[in-house]
C-alpha cells in the first residue's frame, strides 16, 4: 500500500526517486495546472505533505495529513500552529552541510564587499591596470567587529570561519548562550552600534518581523555594513534602500529579500550593495543531503520512528 504526498514545490531528481523508493506516491501541486481539481481527487487521500508552503489554508483540505516534512531549514512557510493544533508533525532539513555552505556565502560576501573582488576583476579586463591611474584602496575585515542577530547552528558556522579572519565576535539572542566564547548584548540597537558588521541569521515569520529596524539600521550607521542571509521580512526593507541611498548606512549584502524574487529597483543603482538571488543553500550537495534528511523523515513518521529533525 503506497502513502500519498502533496507535493508542494518542486524536488531534485535524486529526492522524487528516493521518495518513491521507500513507497509514497507523489502528487505534485506546485504546477497542477488545475489546483483545485488535484485537491478534488486527492486531498481525502493525503497523508503528506513536502516541498514548500503549507498554509493554514491548504492544512485544513487535507482531512487524513499527519506530517508535513520541509525541504529546507527554514520553516516561516509552513503555519505550525495550524499543524500543531491537528497533531501534525512537522519536520525540517537543518543538514550539517547546509550550514556550512550558507556560512560560505556569507564570509564570502563579506569579503566581496570589503576587498571588491569583481570590481578589481572588469579592472583588470578593461586594461585600466595598465592605463591606470592605479586602483582604489580597500578596506578589511581583519581587526573588524561582528554582531550576530542570532547565533544558531549557521551562525556558529560563521563565526568560526571569521573568527580564522581574525574579526570580534559578539551576538544577541533571546537569552545569552554560555557555551559560547562571545560577547553577549541584551540589546540589539547598542550592538548595531557597536560593530563594523551585521549578520543577519534568525528564523523568518512574525516573531522576527522588521527586528533589524530603521533604529537598528541608523545605529549601524554610515560605517556599518548589514549582512542578510535570513529572510527578508527581518529588515525594514524600505528603511534599509533609504538609509543606503543617503549613506546613513555603509552598504548591505543581501541573500534575501521581503518580497522574493522582487528587489527593490533602487537597489540595482547603489554601488554600496552586493544582492544574491537566495543562493544561500542553492549546492547541489547540499541539496541532495537536504532531500535524504527529508526523505528520513517522513519513512521514519510513517514507520512509527522518531523523526531525525522534529520542529513539532
Amino acid at each position: 500500500m503506497t502513502i500519498d504526498i502533496l507535493q508542494t514545490g518542486p524536488l531534485l531528481p535524486e529526492t522524487t526517486a528516493a521518495l518513491q523508493q521507500q513507497g509514497f506516491t507523489l502528487h505534485p501541486y506546485y504546477n497542477a495546472p488545475d489546483r483545485a481539481a488535484l485537491l478534488a481527487d486527492v486531498a481525502p487521500r493525503i497523508r503528506g505533505l513536502t516541498a514548500g508552503a503549507a498554509p493554514a489554508a491548504l492544512i485544513a483540505q487535507l482531512p487524513a495529513l499527519e506530517m508535513i516534512a520541509n525541504y529546507g531549514a527554514g520553516y516561516d512557510r509552513v503555519d505550525t500552529a495550524a499543524a500543531s493544533a491537528r497533531g501534525i508533525r512537522v519536520s525540517n532539513t537543518p543538514d550539517p552541510l547546509l550550514n556550512d555552505v550558507v556560512a560560505e556565502l556569507g564570509v564570502g560576501m563579506m569579503i566581496e564587499m570589503t576587498r571588491r573582488i569583481a570590481w578589481h576583476d572588469r579592472f583588470v579586463r578593461a586594461g585600466q591596470w595598465q592605463s591606470g591611474p592605479a586602483a582604489p584602496l580597500t578596506g578589511t575585515l581583519v581587526g573588524k567587529k561582528a554582531g550576530f542577530v542570532g547565533m544558531g547552528r549557521i551562525g556558529i558556522e560563521i563565526a568560526d570561519r571569521l573568527r580564522a579572519l581574525k574579526m570580534q565576535i559578539c551576538y544577541t539572542a533571546r537569552s545569552p548562550k554560555p557555551d559560547l566564547p562571545y560577547e553577549y548584548y541584551p540589546d540589539l540597537a547598542a550592538m548595531a552600534h557597536d560593530v563594523d558588521w551585521l549578520i543577519v541569521i534568525v528564523p523568518g515569520g512574525a516573531e522576527t518581523q522588521g527586528l533589524v529596524s530603521r533604529a537598528v539600521l541608523e545605529a549601524l550607521g554610515p560605517q556599518g555594513h548589514v549582512l542578510n542571509l535570513a529572510r527578508g521580512s527581518v529588515i525594514d526593507e524600505p528603511a534599509m534602500v533609504e538609509l543606503l541611498q543617503s549613506g546613513a548606512l555603509g552598504g548591505a549584502a543581501l541573500d534575501v529579500f521581503a518580497h522574493e524574487p522582487k528587489v527593490p529597483e533602487a537597489l540595482f543603482a547603489l554601488d554600496n550593495v552586493l544582492l544574491q538571488p537566495h543562493v544561500g543553500g542553492a549546492v547541489a550537495a547540499a541539496r541532495v543531503a537536504m532531500g535524504e534528511l527529508m526523505v528520513a523523515n517522513l519513512a521514519a513518521h510513517f514507520a512509527g520512528r522518531p523523526l531525525p529533525s522534529p520542529v513539532i
